[in-house]
């Protein structure tokens, strides 16, 4: 009988809704794992799960910083970025300085191809928080932005602070290498194509850029 207690009553914790055993930022890491694992489909669960909490704190009023944050980094994974817009908005109404929504709002923005808002947030959140868990990746979106508005030397700046705060990143070498190679920097783009190639040994395009620059006279 006690063993039947027993099962019955882990059972019942196992089938728990997802939203009665953590929070919406807890969820959406667990489905940022899974989608990192390539386990699609039960990432997404897990998101749903998130935006689900995160709407049904806002609607009782009770949402906090941390709801916005966990609904737009959510939004951003399914890439709903007209939706982290909106949210973020809201959020930032709400929270000025939650500096996790303004990276977030940055990026959603260079997904929709509205890079003078992308950079406005990037830059935002890079002059709020120098030393934020994030601000390497702000500094990459930056450089991408300027590489596409063909700024090769502001692109250059940004990719080099990206690549100097988090080294171990072959696309950011390649990127920093090919800003380079636009601007007639042999050298440079051929170290910078190297460490992209010491990361990943297999990346074609960085070996293609490789052989370019040492071909220059």
């Amino acid at each position: 009988m006690k063993c039947l207690v027993f099962l019955t009553f882990a059972f019942f914790i196992i089938s728990l809704p997802i939203n009665a055993q953590s929070n919406a930022i807890e969820i959406y890491n667990t489905g940022r794992n899974l989608e990192g694992l390539g386990r699609i489909q039960e990432a997404e669960t897990y998101y749903n799960q998130a935006v689900q909490i995160c709407n049904e704190e806002i609607a009782r009023n009770n949402a906090t910083r941390n709801t916005y944050t966990a609904l737009t980094w959510t939004l951003l994974r399914q890439r709903k970025y007209s939706e982290v817009i909106i949210w973020g908005e809201r959020g930032l109404r709400l929270f000025a300085d939650e500096f996790r929504i303004l990276e977030t709002m940055g990026e959603a923005y260079f997904h929709i191809d509205d890079y003078s808002n992308s950079l406005m947030f990037m830059q935002r959140y890079i002059n709020s928080l120098p030393e934020g868990e994030r601000v390497s990746i702000a500094y990459f979106f930056v450089g991408e932005i300027y590489r596409l508005q063909n700024k090769n030397r502001l692109a250059d700046i940004a990719y080099s602070t990206a690549v100097r705060l988090q080294p171990d990143i072959a696309l950011w070498w390649y990127r920093l290498g090919s800003v380079r190679e636009y601007s007639g920097d042999s050298s440079t783009a051929a170290d910078a194509y190297e460490r992209a190639l010491r990361l990943d040994p297999n990346y074609q395009a960085a070996n293609d850029g490789l052989g370019r620059v040492r071909r220059q006279p």
